[in-house]
């Protein structure tokens, strides 16, 4: 029966038509590898705004999208679409956030949805029933504040 499974790997991650063509950045968050006392549960393993999308066709022919993010492995990430944000700088202008800090912005309000679970599995376990971060998704926003850490001082360090 191996004719009729289509199964695609781990890396080719499902995403929706409206995606494809979008300029939004792709943050890939990663949970449950930090090791030890950490003050945050998640990291960015990556932000970018270039995609690779494969199209695979059903038995049926009906098209089903997918993200080409070469090292994703659903136990530990998670991937959010995300437009570009901007904030004021001390001269009142709108200056576009980088990819890294648009990600610790996601990371930091989803942060309370992350499941515990071990870092560790056995090669023959199968994948998790749920997502690694299982917080709900607010779809829509008329505005967003969020206030940013305080900068960090280069010269100090």
């Amino acid at each position: 029966m191996g004719l009729f499974r289509r199964k695609v790997p781990n890396h080719f991650v499902p995403i929706h038509s409206d995606n494809i063509a979008s300029k939004d950045w792709i943050i890939v968050l990663e949970a449950g590898t930090i090791i030890g006392p950490s003050p945050s549960k998640l990291r960015v393993a990556r932000a970018v705004q270039e995609r690779t999308v494969v199209r695979k066709y059903n038995i049926f022919l009906k098209a089903r999208h997918f993200l080409v993010v070469e090292g994703f492995n659903p136990r530990i990430h998670a991937l959010y679409f995300c437009p570009q944000l901007y904030r004021y700088d001390t001269e009142r202008k709108l200056v576009p956030l980088q990819g890294e800090e648009i990600g610790s912005l996601i990371a930091q309000s989803i942060e309370s949805g992350v499941t515990d679970r071990r870092p560790w599995y056995a090669p023959a376990e199968q994948l998790p029933g749920k997502p690694v971060i299982n917080a709900p998704a607010l779809s829509e926003f008329d505005t967003v504040v969020v206030e940013m850490p305080p900068a960090r001082n280069s010269a100090a360090g």
